[in-house]
């Protein structure tokens, strides 16, 4: 096994073995708008790190659907409603429709706590890498997001370092208000640093390598998943220039 958890809610998870903990992770990216075929993540578990990648045959992720975009991802849970139906998590676009039914999957669902993630993370003008944590949908307004770090390659500055998203999203929670913002906490992502939400009920508190660097007063009150992915746009190829295959690479995550 290469996550331990107890019953009052601690998780933790450092990558020991040779695979997924299934009991955990779906190393897939919302199969439901699409289907875990189409949606597998490209992955190994090595050297007591996960290695999220994407090469550049990987296939678009919902095509029709979305605009040009390419993920490689794991969540820590999953659920849809039936075939056609419009009942699932993080919808494609408006009005999008269930196409591969999903069974009830809840592996790592905490509500409050110090969350935290030691990772390192190889990104592009053309790429981007992240950690949010969503709420598991089973009714709509419990959807709201908490995303924890968020960084695009076009928002490294080599002399400021990276911009580093996080915050709040609402999507269909009317208790949250949109609240995100990507400061620079001075860092390079390609070296480890340990990113942290401690996550209460009367607000939460964005850490980089123990130094809080945001604040918001309202966050979701309901149990959320963990999803981390890396992502390509391949609109913002530029001819000629080679690919560069962009990666998150996790030396453990949890918190409780």
């Amino acid at each position: 096994m290469t996550a331990t958890a107890d019953p009052t809610g601690e998780f933790t998870d450092d990558f020991d073995g040779d695979d997924l903990d299934r009991d955990v992770w779906v190393p897939h990216y919302l199969p439901q708008w699409s289907s875990r075929a189409a949606t597998a993540a490209c992955y190994e578990v090595r050297d007591s790190c996960l290695r999220l990648y994407l090469p550049e045959e990987a296939p678009l992720w919902c095509p029709g659907d979305h605009p040009p975009l390419r993920v490689s991802g794991i969540q820590s849970g999953v659920f849809s409603g039936p075939v056609g139906s419009t009942v699932g998590q993080q919808p494609a676009r408006p009005g999008a429709v269930v196409r591969e039914e999903q069974p009830a999957h809840w592996g790592w669902t905490p509500r409050y706590g110090r969350l935290e993630m030691r990772a390192r993370a190889t990104v592009t003008p053309r790429s981007m890498v992240a950690w949010w944590l969503v709420g598991l949908e089973d009714s709509p307004e419990r959807s709201g997001e908490l995303c924890v770090v968020e960084v695009f390659g076009d928002a490294v500055d080599p002399v400021e370092g990276a911009a580093v998203g996080m915050g709040t999203h609402p999507f269909r929670d009317p208790r949250l208000a949109e609240d995100f913002a990507a400061p620079r906490p001075g860092i390079d992502v390609a070296d480890w640093h340990t990113y942290a939400v401690d996550w209460r009920p009367d607000g939460a508190a964005f850490a980089v390598d123990g130094r809080v660097v945001r604040e918001v007063a309202v966050t979701p009150d309901y149990p959320v998943q963990a999803m981390l992915a890396v992502f390509d746009f391949p609109d913002e190829a530029v001819p000629g220039q080679p690919y560069v295959v962009p990666e998150l690479v996790v030396d453990r995550i949890g918190g409780g």
